[in-house]
Formats: structure tokens, C-alpha cells, sequence
């Protein structure tokens, strides 16, 4: 075994890593501050060709897997963005993913280039208010009408609805109860955001407030039927191709997310002096960050096995969600460790730490809570009878 990253891995990270160091913390903050979106770092990535790293080639994209994508997010998260900066590109570099497998050649033409290259903008609708992590038990519904679907339903926590032309709607358009499986009757539609029958509502939260979440409202949206996903019904297979992937992209960021808030807490441990020393020189000040160097580099390992295992083919349940959950626990004790170590400037906005800790905490419960990824390893991969 050769865990050595290879060239073209480490010539990725120092290029990102290079465009993102033209965007400081202080920029971070005024954006989360100010609840902007960050346009500028978000045309710099475009530019670069960042954002259709993982679209394929012949639609203007990169063609790289996801181990290049993950690599792209944790360099972005770790340069002090954290889920502000990952969030404006995310859905971009990951989320059209149902699209290329399962679109038509037609779509594909017609979306993917303008994805690429970073003019249209797609958010992902899934969530409801009353279906939560029960995904067959959304009832946003569309009915068929000669050549277009009409909507109407309730969507909650889409993220850059406001910035997006188009969203990536999970709709039922065969009643539940006439289905055989809570899994059938499901679709999934490349629908209009920008579009009278829609309502946008921001979400006020705790943290990555550059990007917004929403509450989207669909009123009688019209949707033409060349923009359904796929096949009618089978819109909740087509959506599961692109959630191991989710999952490993976000357990980069949190990665990326605690690799920022190591770096910032071990600065400061070097330099805050106390009783004639620094106060690096406590143990109980540094075993902690020697405790967080030593989750993130395990994490590190994780993330990229489960990336390989995704661009390799093979089935990445277990690799993924095992990625997730560590990741996304290392990263937030790291952020954790950052604010204790700087004491009560921890608490100040001033040293950006309490940014990093208010992002990698949302990490343990997006895409999915940390519960729900021990669900999954404890009854497919361990066998334990179902919970739920």
C-alpha cells in the first residue's frame, strides 16, 4: 500500500489553496455578518474551472471523481471559509450528479455547460417540514398535465434559493398509498425557482449565514415533463446515486472545517504568553490540539478510502457514512478545542474561531444527522435488527 497522495492530488490542493488565500478570514466574516453571498470567491472558483471539476469533460467539466472534488471542498473549508465557502460551490461541483446518470442527452446539453462554467446556478429541494429524514413521506406533488407537471407543496432548508435558477425537486406524482413501496411514485424534476408560483423565504440560523437556507413554497408551479429526472416514479433511485457521495463531500468540509480551526488554536497557543510562558506549554492546553491533530489525520484517512471506493465503483455505504461520522466528529472537536484554547477571546468574533464552531457543529447533522449514519452501520453493515 502507497499512502502517498499523488502528484496530481497534491498539484489540486496547492492550486485551490492558492485561489482561496485571496479570501481572508475578515472577508468570511463580513459576509457571514452581513448575510452576503460570496460572489467574488464564487466567480474566482468558476474561473479556475473549479466549479465543473466532476461534470463530465464533454459538457465543459473536468471529469474528475469524487476524490478531486473532496479534495477541492476540504481546501476550500480549511482555508477559513469553512461551510460559507463550501456551501456557495457544493451543489455546483456534486449536486447535478442524478442529471448526468439518469437526464436525458438533451438536458445534459442543456444544463451541464452552464453548471460548469458557473452561470447557472441549482439548489436541491428534498426536505420537508413534516417529512424531515423520512424522505418517502414528502408530499410535495405534481400532477401531470399534457406536456408539464403542475406543483404545489412545501420545501424547507434549500440552500442557495435564492441565488439559483433552478432547483433539483423531489416530488410525489403517485400518491402514497397507491404505491407498492413507500419508495415508488417518487420523481425528481429540474424545476424553475424564478417563477411567480414560488415563494423564497430565508430561514434565520445559527451560523453559515453567507448562504442562505430556505423555505420554498411551490403555488401551482408549472414544470415542463422534458425537465423530469429520469424515469416518473423512480426519481428516489436516481436520488440515492448521489448521497454516498453528499456524504463524503461534506465529511471533507468538516475536515477542512477542523484543519482551520487547528491551525488558528495552535497560532494562538504559540503566542499567548501567561505566567512568563506560552500557554502551549500546558498540557492541558496541549493535548487537546495533539488529541484534535491526531482525529483529523485519522479522519483524513477514512475520507479518502471512502472517495477511492466511490470513484472505484464499488458499493460505499459503509465507507461513506463511516466518513461522515468521523470526519464530522473530529472536525468539531477540533473547532471545540479552538475556542477553549483561546479562553474567552474564543467567544469573540475578532479571532474567527466561534465561526469555525458555530460551522462544524451544523456538520453533525447535514445531509444527515451523525444518528442516523450509525443506523445505517449498525443494521447493513453489523446486522442489527432495524430501528425505524
Amino acid at each position: 500500500m502507497d499512502f502517498r497522495e499523488p502528484e496530481d492530488h497534491r498539484l489540486v490542493r496547492a492550486a485551490v489553496r492558492e485561489l482561496c488565500a485571496r479570501f481572508d478570514d475578515d472577508y468570511w466574516a463580513e459576509c457571514e455578518r452581513t448575510h452576503t453571498f460570496p460572489w467574488a470567491f464564487y466567480d474566482a472558483m468558476a474561473a479556475g474551472g473549479w466549479i465543473g471539476v466532476a461534470i463530465p469533460e464533454q459538457y465543459g467539466g473536468g471529469g474528475q471523481g469524487i476524490a478531486v472534488a473532496a479534495i477541492v471542498l476540504e481546501e476550500v473549508a480549511a482555508s477559513g471559509a469553512c461551510m460559507n465557502g463550501a456551501s456557495a460551490v457544493h451543489m455546483s461541483i456534486f449536486g447535478m450528479h442524478p442529471v448526468v446518470l439518469h437526464g436525458s442527452e438533451e438536458m445534459r446539453a442543456r444544463y451541464l455547460p452552464r453548471v460548469a462554467t458557473g452561470e447557472l446556478h441549482v439548489a436541491f429541494g428534498v426536505t420537508e417540514p413534516d417529512a424531515g429524514l423520512d424522505t418517502t413521506a414528502v408530499t410535495t406533488r405534481a400532477v401531470r398535465e399534457g406536456d408539464a407537471y403542475r406543483v404545489h407543496g412545501r420545501k424547507v432548508w434549500t440552500s442557495k434559493a435564492l441565488e439559483s435558477e433552478k432547483v433539483l425537486l423531489l416530488v410525489r406524482t403517485t400518491p402514497l398509498a397507491e404505491c407498492t413501496k413507500r419508495t415508488d411514485g417518487l420523481s425528481l424534476l429540474l424545476a424553475d425557482l424564478r417563477d411567480p408560483a414560488v415563494t423564497i423565504t430565508p430561514i434565520p440560523k445559527m451560523g453559515r449565514n453567507a448562504v442562505a437556507s430556505c423555505e420554498v413554497a411551490y403555488d401551482g408551479l408549472l414544470v415542463a415533463a422534458d425537465d423530469l429526472v429520469g424515469e416518473e416514479g423512480r426519481g428516489f433511485r436516481h436520488l440515492l446515486d448521489g448521497l454516498n457521495a453528499e456524504r463524503v463531500l461534506i465529511a471533507a468540509e468538516a475536515l477542512g472545517t477542523g484543519r482551520a480551526a487547528l491551525r488558528r488554536a495552535v497560532a494562538y497557543a504559540k503566542e499567548r504568553r501567561v505566567f512568563g510562558r506560552s500557554i502551549g506549554a500546558n498540557q492541558a492546553v496541549a493535548h487537546p490540539l495533539a488529541e484534535a491533530h491526531a482525529r483529523l489525520h485519522a479522519a483524513s484517512l477514512v475520507v479518502a478510502e471512502a472517495a477511492w471506493t466511490i470513484d472505484r465503483g464499488d458499493p460505499a455505504g459503509e465507507a461513506a457514512n463511516t466518513a461522515k461520522f468521523v470526519a464530522a466528529e473530529a472536525g468539531f472537536f477540533a473547532a471545540d478545542v479552538a475556542v477553549q484554547t483561546h479562553g474567552g477571546f474564543g467567544y469573540a468574533e475578532e479571532f474567527h474561531v466561534e465561526r469555525y464552531f458555530r460551522e462544524a457543529r451544523l456538520q453533525r447533522l447535514a445531509p444527515l444527522p451523525q444518528a442516523m449514519a450509525l443506523n445505517y452501520l449498525a443494521q447493513s453493515v453489523l446486522g442489527l435488527e432495524r430501528s425505524y
